[in-house]
């Protein structure tokens, strides 16, 4: 767990003067040992036990806390429940306790989002100032938050963005920015942005859910932005079962990735295997296996990843990936028996290895790790996108299949241009080349194999 550095608690006005550098001390040494750190708060004096658990400064989890540096836009992007709420809040309580005359915005995709989130929500402003035991003035028909120094937060909204034209401000929290309507989302920025101009160190804090907005992907453009986050499961005061449910329901998936944990998955144009494509693939298990093939595609050096994907054929005759064994960084030997393993687990009736990057060797190294291995090798004579077009047309058509979820693979295939052409991840798509050779064979073996034929 990271060090916690010391907030604007325990002042003079708190009672608690005096065991201030105790605390900071003692709770510094106690972290990443909850057990100690427990008995520690509950053998202190009822009245600062009480205000120490109500502080936030010692509970951030990583990617809660400010980044260091003078930034001028923070943004916390991170997975449902991770705490991007409580922390945008306990970040404007602490700049409304330092600046007396701070006048703070709060921007959200609608007024409603504000009230209910921001303000009155179970992590907003009003909640967390009363559990360090202040007490803020909301009036709700001026859409005006006073906190107990003197500053002030107004509310705006990205469906009323000219609201924001002429209104200056200190500092400012906007939140679930992904999610702002698109017809006034940039608008709505600009005017915020061009107001933030009170102090001598302006600043925003922008909390959301990924999500492949246009503002989003503009505002993490922003020269020098800083930016935090992480994941559902980082929040360890979210319940055991909630967790694992939402892992067993949603991990791997594109849904989950973004939601839970806090993946910006954009779609890229001209994708040969787009997002969609790939998530209306999706099968769960349990099905029949009949042939079953595994796709290598060797790396050209050691510090590069060697495509292992095993594909076969469901009971209905429809082609699936299986599992995705790949391995990178790994020795000739390390990768071959990663291939052998698949082999085994899955019964595999061939092993399809393309032979470019290390002609008959490839096969030699196979078979040194075991000898029985039904390796056949193959030799590349089109790109990796003109092979991987016919696979593709299987998928639009419903007769190939993704059982489970690959995210590696999946990102690789989602790179894969139309026409040609690769954009990442990484320099090669050497796990999508490897469901190719695989998919090739299953469709050769059955007489499945796309023809080309002119319109007459």
């Amino acid at each position: 767990m990271a060090r916690r550095k010391a907030g604007p608690c325990f002042r003079g006005d708190d009672g608690l003067e005096g065991y201030a550098p105790v605390l900071r001390l003692m709770v510094e040494r106690f972290h990443g040992d909850d057990e100690r750190l427990a008995a520690f708060v509950e053998a202190l004096p009822s009245h600062v036990a009480a205000r120490l658990k109500a502080d936030w400064w010692w509970q951030a989890h990583r990617g809660q806390e400010p980044p260091e540096g003078d930034w001028a836009v923070w943004l916390l992007m991170a997975g449902r429940g991770f705490g991007k709420t409580r922390a945008g809040a306990e970040w404007i309580r602490a700049q409304a306790r330092e600046a007396a005359d701070a006048r703070v915005a709060l921007v959200g995709g609608s007024r409603d989002d504000v009230v209910k989130v921001m303000i009155e929500g179970p992590s907003g402003l009003i909640r967390v100032a009363a559990a360090a035991g202040e007490e803020l003035e909301w009036r709700s028909s001026l859409g005006t938050l006073a906190f107990p120094g003197g500053a002030k937060a107004f509310v705006y909204s990205a469906e009323a963005a000219e609201a924001l034209r002429g209104p200056e401000h200190h500092f400012a929290w906007a939140d679930e920015l992904a999610k702002w309507p698109e017809h006034g989302a940039d608008r709505c920025w600009d005017n915020l942005m061009m107001g933030l101009r009170l102090g001598a160190l302006p600043r925003c804090v922008v909390t959301t859910t990924p999500k492949p907005a246009p503002l989003l992907k503009r505002v993490m453009a922003i020269e020098g932005i800083a930016t935090t986050g992480g994941r559902t499961a980082d929040n360890v005061h979210l319940p055991d079962a909630f967790v694992a449910w939402v892992r067993e329901t949603y991990g791997g998936t594109r849904l989950g990735r973004q939601e839970l944990d806090g993946e910006l998955i954009g779609e890229i144009e001209g994708a040969l295997f787009t997002r969609a494509l790939l998530e209306r693939a999706r099968v769960a298990g349990g099905s029949e296996i009949g042939r079953v093939v595994i796709g290598v595609d060797p790396p050209a050096s050691e510090s590069g990843t060697c495509g292992v994907v095993a594909c076969g054929v469901l009971g209905d005759g429809t082609l699936a990936v299986l599992a995705d064994a790949s391995v990178g960084g790994a020795s000739p030997e390390r990768w071959a028996r990663a291939v052998a393993a698949a082999a085994d687990v899955w019964g595999a009736d061939r092993v399809i290895a393309e032979k470019n990057q290390g002609g008959d060797m490839v096969g030699q190294v196979l078979r040194q790790v075991e000898p029985a291995l039904p390796v056949k090798l193959v030799s590349a004579s089109r790109g990796k996108v003109a092979r991987a077009e016919p696979v593709a047309a299987l998928f639009e058509g419903g007769r190939a299949k993704l059982a489970g979820c690959f995210p590696e693979l999946e990102d690789e295939l989602s790179g894969l241009l139309i026409g040609g052409g690769y954009v990442g991840p990484g320099k090669s798509p050497d796990r999508a080349d490897a469901m190719v050779w695989a998919m090739t064979a299953l469709m050769a073996a059955m007489g499945r194999e796309p023809r080309l034929r002119l319109l007459r």
